[in-house]
């Protein structure tokens, strides 16, 4: 991976915060593990919907974004979105 490549952590972030009305409060925290690697979120409780989104759709569509990047770089990365 190049050097000015962003990382699925800062694409994350960017795609999280562009969401949420209170972009300082999200945290992410990555923790890597042998095979997957766990993505915990954690947004202010007015952030949650937004993040969540209706049905779960906004969730999922990022879900989907992550398992796309996390594929292209031959990883597997799972989202936790904790309330």
């Amino acid at each position: 991976m190049a050097a000015d490549e962003p990382t699925l952590l800062e694409l994350l972030e960017v795609m999280i915060k562009a969401l949420v009305d209170i972009p300082e409060e999200v945290k992410l925290n990555e923790i890597k593990g042998e095979q997957t690697t766990v993505f915990e979120l954690v947004v202010a409780k007015g952030d949650l919907g937004k993040v969540i989104g209706k049905q779960g759709k906004t969730a999922k569509a990022l879900r989907t974004i992550l398992t796309a990047a996390s594929t292209k770089l031959r990883k597997r990365s799972v989202l936790e979105i904790i309330e």
